[in-house]
């Protein structure tokens, strides 16, 4: 059976699902609102009348809300958009966010649960998650309750540094928890006074079970 001639609208939605940005002549729309690469509107327009503009200025017209009504195109060098793109999607692969581990006692004093949160707020500085474990021993779990309490406490002394990612949940013998980091400029520590002099932020530090 002799194979169906491919009409120009199928041709087309081919070539759009590969490239979901029009540009240029490939914008269907007949009227768009038109804005600079800075944001300036330059209000609503023919088509063909924006496209032509665009040439002038040895630019070009690029689709990036289709969805409004009308359309909305910027005046922009697609070539150097495309590059900065496709930068901008390196780094942010290259930004390997890890899963820190802090390790807790129900007995744990004072002065080790600040040095623990001073660790915490680094590694929450640095981007990472961190996750909280307490690990329950004889007595201690007629007591686990204990747990949710200390949490409850960790929670609020690191909420100007993380925000809960994963609630406190209780699986045998052991309680966890797990915080993301605020964005960088809401971040603000309040245990760096009690971070140890050796300590070095790209490690995992924890308290040994033994």
């Amino acid at each position: 059976m002799p194979a169906k001639p491919i009409k120009n609208n199928d041709r087309d939605r081919r070539r759009d699902r590969g490239d979901q940005i029009r540009i240029n002549e490939r914008i269907r729309a007949p009227r768009i609102r038109v804005v600079t690469a800075n944001g300036e509107q330059l209000g609503v327009m023919n088509t063909r009348e924006a496209l032509e503009q665009a040439k002038a200025l040895g630019l070009d017209l690029v689709e990036v809300a289709s969805n409004a009504d009308p359309p909305v195109c910027r005046l922009i060098d697609y070539g150097k958009f495309k590059y900065q793109q496709a930068k901008l999607q390196k780094n942010n692969k290259s930004r390997t966010i890890k899963m820190k581990e802090i390790k807790l006692r129900i007995a744990t004093s004072d002065n080790d649960y600040n040095v623990k949160m001073a660790r915490s707020e680094s590694f929450l500085d640095q981007g990472h998650k961190v996750r909280f474990q307490i690990r329950f021993k004889g007595r201690e779990n007629a007591h686990q309750e204990l747990g949710f309490e200390l949490f409850k406490r960790v929670i609020e002394d690191l909420k100007t540094m993380g925000q809960v990612d994963q609630q406190p949940r209780q699986a045998g013998n052991s309680m966890h928890m797990v915080l993301a980091p605020l964005p960088q400029q809401q971040r603000v520590k309040k245990f760096k006074a009690h971070l140890d002099d050796d300590f070095e932020d790209d490690d995992d530090m924890g308290e040994d079970d033994e």
